[in-house]
């Protein structure tokens, strides 16, 4: 990234078409459906975690309101209006805003109001504009956006169009972030970006954070070393190191290896939650139909294959139970360094135990 003029990703990448709002095509194809046939509400209300494109969506689709009616190359920001409802929640905001509402526009068809975070409009401004969203004028279309849907009061949300915005999938924003790695001349591995994508937990704008971390931490060079040692995430390695010690049985080395996990800094409840994502993982890969749900990257998938036909199914679904008891019992235990050590050496001696029992059937 050059130091001139620079701009972070976040503003740099924001959505300006429909084809780079990621991860959301449900929606991007049903608001163009409804431009293109002109059946327009006169309200909606766009729902959803932060960082997946609500507010981003809400412009283009207000841009695209007036520009599908005309050939010309008029610019309709000024049909737009926004509020952040966030600093502007009074009564005397929203009588200020329904009073901008009664005049026409002077060119396009349509005003579209863009209110952000509307579930902080007090009790008092969201009666206040009530009225105005039950008998709009034909030329105003609301765009109301909010992450806390169930603050909306009925009376409003019976008077919108929803469309709720999902999470964006792992898969989805490690692409994209590679993407904008080869824009930026920026060198980053595949696995590097699932590190960064799962951190993001389904924001987009929060993967683009963490990318401008990673390309100063790294001087330009992204791998999966140096993420996961900047963002301080525990090395899938240490799971397939602990699985191979549950195959062998190899009690000794499994609390070895979580000593070096502790020293490393690492909380004892975020390692169990872990390695119950690690078992679930390498159940998954057990099935090329199930094989989809797996979202790391492609290094790292072959691992999981290749580790989950070394383990039985039953061995993976007994150690999941297992971990999930020690999930539940972590935060009432009082010794909770022992409570995690017994858990190693119960998984420890699962495939042990399937072998007696087979022997004695046999």
């Amino acid at each position: 990234m050059t130091q001139e003029n620079y701009i972070v990703s976040a503003l740099k990448y924001r959505p300006s078409s429909w084809e780079t709002l990621v991860g959301q095509n449900n929606i991007s194809s049903t608001l163009l459906h409804a431009i293109e046939t002109g059946h327009l509400a006169q309200a909606y209300l766009f729902c959803g975690p932060r960082g997946v494109g609500k507010t981003s969506a809400a412009r283009l689709f207000a841009k695209s309101i007036n520009k599908f009616e005309d050939n010309t190359k008029n610019d309709y920001s000024y049909n737009i209006f926004e509020l952040d409802a966030a600093s502007n929640n009074s009564v005397d905001d929203i009588r200020s805003l329904t009073d901008q509402v009664r005049i026409p526009p002077a060119i396009g068809q349509y005003k579209v109001y863009i209110i952000d975070e509307v579930h902080m409009l007090s009790k008092s401004a969201f009666n206040a504009f009530l009225k105005t969203l039950e008998e709009p004028p034909s030329h105003a279309i609301f765009i109301l956006a909010t992450t806390e849907k169930h603050k909306i009061i009925p009376t409003i949300l019976s008077r919108c169009q929803v469309y709720d915005f999902h999470r964006i999938s792992i898969a989805d924003i490690a692409s994209h972030l590679l993407e904008i790695a080869k824009k930026e001349n920026v060198k980053a591995d595949s696995d590097a970006m699932h590190i960064i994508a799962e951190k993001a937990d389904g924001a987009m704008r929060d993967a683009l954070s963490i990318f401008d971390q990673m390309v100063n931490f790294c001087d330009g060079n992204i791998t999966y070393d140096l993420v996961i040692s900047n963002l301080n995430i525990l090395d899938y390695d240490y799971y397939f190191k602990l699985s191979d010690t549950f195959i062998e049985n190899n009690i000794h080395k499994a609390l070895i290896i979580y000593e070096e996990i502790l020293q490393k800094g690492f909380d004892g409840h975020n390692f169990v939650v872990g390695l119950a994502s690690h078992f679930r993982n390498l159940l998954v890969c057990k099935d090329e139909i199930t094989l989809s749900l797996l979202e790391v990257g492609e290094e790292t998938k072959t691992k999981y294959q290749d580790q989950s036909s070394n383990i039985s199914s039953k061995i993976l679904v007994d150690g999941l139970s297992i971990i999930s008891e020690t999930d539940i019992s972590y935060k009432a235990s009082k010794n909770q360094r022992l409570l995690v050590e017994l858990t190693l050496m119960k998984l420890c001696s699962l495939s042990a135990d399937i072998k007696k029992k087979s022997q004695i059937v046999s």
